[in-house]
């Protein structure tokens, strides 16, 4: 399958919402993630990323501002011994919770659906790194209503064993900007990615819409030795 730019297909999208990004750099070295949000109501854009241990949280950037922390407060990123938990809400606890449980990344999501917010019924992403002496694989999921209808959730992992160097994949939650918002469609997308964390820190900030974008968080780890490198950006200042 030809890789896509995630430039492109950022630039493309003014709201592809919350996005995941797992794959491994070109050089082979490390497995990379990437998680944003973005926002359209006041409520949505009030807030920033926050590192919390080994992982981050969201927190209301001006909390005079938050009227509903429901669905917008959750820690997005949590690192479970050698495997890293990326999520858009708070099921980053229920996979957590499942897998120290010795549940599988998809038993652990069989609790869960999508997210109560009529009429988008935002769709649960999620993905699953695991690297394990020198070497790595992941796997990503949705969980979204059967085309709009909340009495059905339709379930799909996707498991990518190995990956080839420079090769990763791109999961979101819209499929662009409507109203309803239409869930994402298909098969992560496989898109390229870079060498070094600071390229792609910027490839994605400068990508994502000015308007609607909220905070990025990007983190490549050594696959070797497991050492890791964080960026945050927050356009919330």
């Amino acid at each position: 399958m030809e890789l896509k730019s995630l430039e492109t297909e950022l630039k493309s999208n003014s709201y592809p919402g919350r996005g995941i990004v797992i794959g491994k750099s070109k050089d082979g070295k490390h497995a990379v993630t990437a998680y944003f949000i973005m926002g359209r109501s006041e409520n949505s854009r009030n807030r920033i990323f926050v590192e919390d241990a080994k992982g981050i949280r969201t927190e209301a950037f001006d909390p005079s501002k938050l009227t509903d922390p429901s669905l917008i407060i959750y820690a997005p990123v949590r690192v479970l011994g050698n495997k890293t938990i990326i999520t858009n809400g708070d099921h980053t606890d229920t996979i957590y919770a499942g897998m120290d449980r010795q549940l599988t990344f998809e038993q652990s999501l069989r609790t869960r659906e999508f997210e109560p917010d009529a009429p988008n019924y935002t769709p649960r992403i999620s993905g699953i790194m695991h690297i394990e002496n020198g070497n790595f694989n992941y796997a990503m999921s949705i969980l979204k209503s059967g085309n709009g209808n909340p009495d059905v959730c339709n379930r799909y992992t996707f498991a990518y064993n190995n990956p080839a160097a420079g090769e990763g994949h791109f999961i979101h939650t819209y499929k662009f900007d409507a109203d309803p918002l239409p869930s994402f469609e298909g098969e992560p997308k496989p898109i390229e990615i870079e060498n070094n964390i600071n390229d792609f820190t910027d490839l994605i900030w400068n990508s994502l819409n000015k308007e609607n974008k909220i905070s990025l968080f990007v983190r490549y780890i050594n696959i070797q030795t497991e050492e890791t490198q964080t960026i945050i950006i927050n356009k919330n200042k």
